[in-house]
């Protein structure tokens, strides 16, 4: 180890990480050894391992994603917790098995495969005692989610978390002892060594506390650049390291996080902005909203909802859903129901091709492919 430590730097890349390609082609996220490891150590250090006899931590997420790796893998080298990876592909009853069997009291997984889980019809037919807390991250999560993980689930001390792939990948984590109001309505508290601001996206200024704009994020998690592309490097880290997310958040004295949206998915509706994420939250049953061109008011919005099992409802129940709960523009003018959505490799739907398939569906004349 000695001898292989003279011949490596700290700061060298030990990790070239795609991104999920959401909004386009995937990039190749350069990560340092000191980007990963400290990610790791502090992470571990915010979820309370050294403070635990033993952490047997259910793995469903994929081992190639940032979730996987740093998460599961580095955690595993430098605290020594113990992963247990449920099925080679993803299968919702094979983790509540996993959980069963091995005594798992750790579970990590994106907002889709609790939902999944949750939605399995004999889940109360297994013993999830032994969970204790969790992760989930990769997107924002229904509050309806967050509670039924916290009830159905064991999972008193569930965490929730924010990054990027460009961020090693963790920024925000709330702590195990967070109210549930904290873990609905954050992303949790700024990560040890980190530093967060939110500015205006036009004029780059700083936004007063509580006030939305652009999430800015600098520190040991901020990757290299993208490999072999200065250019969009350039885009998104500045001069002094600051990374762009391109989300839309606020901050509190806390330091917790409330994430509104993306930048590029906002819909502009008759001079009216509106985050699909907000429209997200209150249609949780699988729901996924896009915005689809409007020759009067620019943009509309359009809900892609994928129905539970055995389920049936129409365009009129879901308006009517919305009707009194959400501000009547951000009610969906598009009714699409969908047996499946267009997925990135890491299982996150992408938007882009999701809008413009919902464009050429819906026939408007001034779509050009």
């Amino acid at each position: 180890m000695m001898d292989l430590q003279s011949k490596l730097s700290f700061d060298e890349p030990i990790n070239i990480q795609f991104t999920s390609g959401t909004t386009g082609s995937p990039k190749g996220a350069s990560l340092s050894h000191h980007n990963i490891v400290n990610n790791a150590y502090f992470m571990g250090l915010r979820m309370g391992f050294a403070q635990r006899a033993q952490v047997q931590v259910c793995v469903p997420v994929p081992m190639y994603h940032c979730f996987g790796s740093v998460l599961g893998g580095m955690c595993m080298a430098v605290h020594g917790i113990t992963l247990v990876f449920p099925s080679s592909g993803y299968k919702s009853r094979a983790n509540l098995e996993a959980i069963q069997s091995e005594k798992c009291n750790f579970i990590y997984g994106t907002p889709t495969m609790f939902t999944d889980m949750l939605s399995q019809q004999k889940i109360h037919k297994y013993d999830l005692s032994s969970i204790e807390a969790g992760i989930i991250a990769g997107s924002p999560c229904p509050p309806e989610i967050v509670r039924k993980l916290i009830t159905d689930m064991n999972m008193k001390e569930l965490m929730i978390a924010y990054g990027s792939t460009e961020n090693s990948p963790v920024t925000f984590l709330g702590f195990p002892q967070d109210n549930e109001d904290l873990k609905i309505n954050t992303v949790g508290c700024i990560m040890n060594h980190t530093e967060a601001k939110v500015v205006d996206p036009t004029t780059g200024e700083i936004v007063p506390l509580g006030a939305s704009g652009e999430l800015m994020i600098r520190g040991s998690c901020v990757m290299h650049g993208y490999w072999d592309d200065p250019q969009k490097t350039r885009e998104v880290i500045s001069q002094d390291r600051w990374y762009r997310t391109g989300d839309t958040a606020c901050l509190n004295s806390l330091g917790y996080c409330r994430i509104e949206g993306r930048i590029k998915d906002m819909i502009i509706r008759g001079g009216e902005n509106i985050y699909p994420a907000e429209i997200e939250q209150f249609l949780y049953t699988h729901p996924k909203v896009v915005g689809v061109k409007d020759e009067r008011l620019g943009e509309q919005v359009c809900a892609c909802i994928r129905l539970r099992e055995g389920k049936t409802s129409s365009a009129d129940d879901i308006r009517a859903f919305c009707k009194g709960q959400i501000s009547h523009f951000k009610i969906p003018h598009y009714v699409i129901f969908v047996d499946s959505y267009p997925l990135t490799a890491s299982g996150k739907i992408k938007k882009n091709t999701l809008k413009e398939e919902m464009e050429m569906k819906l026939g408007l004349s001034f779509y050009k492919p």
